[in-house]
């Protein structure tokens, strides 16, 4: 089997050989015409790949104090919901509402005014039923 890179790389190389058949540059010379060549071949492929991992590669910053606090809240927002549906309505209720504190608090952080409408929202309607559930 045949590996096509080298073969890519004997072709371009032999190309440029041609070009200089019965010119009066120098071996010095034509390596640094067949260098070039090469650079710009790395160079366009080094962008390449560098489009193809900033494609992949996560949007949401890691290690950050927001970072921790959006895990706090999902986690305050999953034990709330588990809390309300084992008929601990209050605690489940008070667990949501940091909750959604927190998710308003990342909101802020990040600049994304959907994530704080939602939190604000949501975190409105459970404090309505508890001002409710207590009057």
């Amino acid at each position: 089997m045949e590996d096509k890179n080298v073969t890519v790389i004997a072709v371009q190389v032999s190309d440029t050989n041609s070009q200089l058949v019965g010119s009066t540059m120098t071996k010095a010379g034509r390596l640094a015409m067949e260098l070039s060549h090469e650079k710009k071949r790395l160079k366009q492929e080094l962008e390449e790949l560098q489009t193809e991992y900033d494609e992949i590669n996560p949007t949401t910053h890691t290690g950050t104090t927001d970072w921790y606090v959006k895990w706090i809240p999902m986690l305050l927002a999953v034990v709330g919901i588990f809390l309300i549906s084992a008929s601990l309505t209050f605690y489940g209720q008070i667990a949501y509402i940091v909750s959604c504190l927190g998710w308003i608090y990342v909101g802020m952080q990040w600049g994304d005014r959907v994530i704080m409408i939602g939190s604000v929202v949501s975190c409105t309607a459970i404090a309505m039923d508890l001002v409710n559930t207590f009057t």
